[in-house]
């Protein structure tokens, strides 16, 4: 019997994930089949319910579910238990797994795909809300020289820094802390190019051979990496990368095994 497994969130129709685990499962000769689950705000347990009742055994879980899916899941990975979040559900019998796999896909994406390795290097992420808190935990896996983790409301900034300092070097400050200073890594974890807003960053702020990372993706280069290639970075990517790894960490999840993601990015690009 053809397992099943879908993502499911609200909306969910533009999701890109039925078409990138469909090509992992064409290259892997997984036998599966992969949907997209709508679900009304208020439904998401009944929906999974039904899904599991069916046979489904895994989902995604994007948004606005994700705190949901934690509360769902019978047991979480210790890296979802520090994002506070789950987007990635397996399912075996009457135990749900919940994982997330938003800090590994940034990671994996950055040393598989763009050769480009953290340990020892400056690192600064701007941000401090969801997307940021799922990927301090993996940032500081890497063993960083520094991570600085920069917001609009700095006091978010300094208790996401407070959770993860046992971890590793991470500290906190404002945008005005910047100036002066240069990075070798610097990330993108607020919702800014999603409203086509600038960011206040100073110049100079990248040091020679750095990356800029967007988290969010589109056709188009983003304003912050538009703005980055502009300050002198060498190396620009966009979260497409970020959203096939962190696919094909939920499809190893699932299956045991690791797909390519290179040539899935390459299709789906415009």
């Amino acid at each position: 019997m053809t397992d099943r497994y879908a993502v499911i969130g609200h909306p969910v129709a533009h999701s890109k994930s039925p078409r990138i685990h469909t090509a992992f499962a064409r290259e892997t000769g997984e036998d599966l089949v992969y949907d997209l689950l709508p679900a009304p705000l208020d439904g998401f347990d009944a929906v999974v319910r039904t899904f599991r009742a069916a046979g489904g055994r895994g989902l995604n879980v994007t948004v606005p579910f994700k705190l949901a899916a934690f509360a769902l899941a019978n047991e979480v990975t210790d890296r979802a238990r520090e994002a506070g979040a789950v987007n990635t559900l397996r399912f075996d019998g009457a135990h749900a797994l919940g994982d997330n796999t938003d800090g590994a896909g940034l990671v994996g994406d950055i040393r598989r795909r763009l050769g480009i390795e953290l340990a020892g290097k400056s690192v600064l992420l701007l941000g401090a809300g969801g997307a940021a808190r799922g990927v301090v935990g993996p940032l500081l896996q890497e063993r960083p020289a520094a991570l600085l983790i920069v917001n609009r409301t700095v006091a978010k900034a300094h208790a996401l820094a407070r959770q993860f300092e046992a971890r590793g070097p991470v500290r906190a400050g404002a945008y005005a802390d910047l100036t002066g200073r240069a990075f070798d890594v610097v990330i993108n974890a607020t919702s800014a190019s999603l409203s086509g807003d600038a960011l206040p960053l100073p110049a100079g702020l990248y040091a020679p051979g750095a990356l800029a990372y967007d988290m969010v993706y589109g056709d188009v280069p983003t304003p912050f990496l538009a703005a980055a290639r502009a300050g002198g970075a060498a190396t620009v990517a966009d979260g497409l990368g970020m959203l096939v790894a962190q696919a094909a960490e939920s499809f190893l999840l699932w299956r045991g095994v690791w797909p390519d993601t290179r040539p899935v990015i390459e299709a789906l690009r415009p």
